[in-house]
């Protein structure tokens, strides 16, 4: 779960620049927060799913020093760092292998400055026509 400053502002990123599909949104008056849950393909059963949780009134929050990043597989991190400037996404870290290694990585920061890391699958069986679908 993610609390967001602006919960349409992070829908829009979510879908439009990851590719993800908004699967249900609820509203919660009594208690003044709004909830958004985001995936991949549907929301087939077994994926994971992204929480996105507004407190209203709220339009920032402190990271924190135990949140890393989310991390997503993807078939090709190159094309999908092209495909998220294209969507008008930031891409902190360019595709490329990480230091010490041959695991292709990349990084895109969502508005709320929540970091997210591609990580390109190495198995040609999880390869897709989107080259942002979840693993």
């Amino acid at each position: 779960m993610l609390r967001v400053g602006n919960l349409q502002r992070s829908i829009d990123f979510y879908t439009q620049v990851l590719g993800m599909q908004l699967l249900r949104k609820s509203e919660n008056a009594e208690y003044k927060y709004s909830l958004a849950f985001l995936g991949f393909e549907g929301g087939n059963p077994g994926q994971a799913e992204i929480e996105l949780t507004y407190n209203w009134g709220t339009e920032s929050y402190d990271m924190g020093t135990a949140y890393g990043h989310v991390a997503l597989g993807v078939p090709d991190a190159y094309a999908a760092c092209e495909k998220i400037k294209a969507a008008g996404g930031n891409v902190t870290r360019e595709a490329g292998p990480v230091k010490g290694g041959s695991t292709v990585i990349a990084f895109v920061t969502d508005p709320d400055g929540y970091k997210i890391e591609l990580i390109q699958e190495n198995s040609r069986a999880h390869a897709s026509a989107d080259p942002l679908r979840a693993a």
